[in-house]
């Protein structure tokens, strides 16, 4: 049975590509349009601006880590196995949506104040599941500690937009995976 998507998901996965490409100002509503096949003034029936569009893609995907995060919390009792169901399901995200975090990394800045605060708002709560799980597992005094851990494993695994390919993702996966365990479980000296 072949997968549809809705026009919603089509203009988003296209925005999301555009915007990675040439930034946000570097593309119009016309363009991503053409990119679906309708008129630009036709995307105003599921957005209502750009910035609504690039909106509903940052914390639509912020809010699918946190859930994915918190799914994970709940499954995992054993914090060695949540960390690795989340350090697998990070990497397969950074590889499989890499031009999110290119959006994120570059365009945060375009969302207007309310939505920006909401992505920040989701991402803390995301890191203080992998702080949580890092602190259980013995791999940090504090949370400080902890928090420094879990961003740099997100340097890592998000480094995909500039490191590999889709086509890669089979190449990259265990190497990401086994880099980030490896970095987790580094003791500073």
């Amino acid at each position: 049975m072949p997968v549809t998507t809705s026009r919603r998901e089509q203009i988003l996965t296209e925005a999301a590509r555009l915007f990675a490409r040439h930034g946000f100002h570097g593309v119009s509503i016309d363009g991503i349009g053409a990119a679906v096949g309708v008129s630009g003034p036709a995307l105003y029936r599921h957005f209502p601006s750009k910035e609504g569009l690039l909106a509903e893609l940052l914390v639509g995907i912020s809010e699918h880590l946190l859930a994915a995060g918190e799914r994970l919390a709940t499954e995992h009792d054993d914090p060695d196995a949540l960390l690795e169901a989340l350090i697998a399901f990070h990497t397969d995200f950074a590889l499989h949506r890499p031009e999110l975090i290119t959006v994120q990394d570059r365009d945060l800045a375009n969302l207007p104040d309310a939505a920006r605060r909401r992505v920040r708002g989701l991402q803390r709560a995301y890191v203080e599941i992998w702080v949580d799980a890092l602190r259980r597992a013995g791999l940090a005094a504090g949370e400080e500690t902890a928090r420094v851990g879990a961003h740099a494993a997100f340097g890592l695994m998000n480094s995909t937009p500039r490191s590999t390919g889709r086509t890669q993702a089979a190449v990259a996966a265990p190497v990401l995976v086994a880099m980030t365990r490896a970095a987790l479980h580094a003791r500073p000296e």
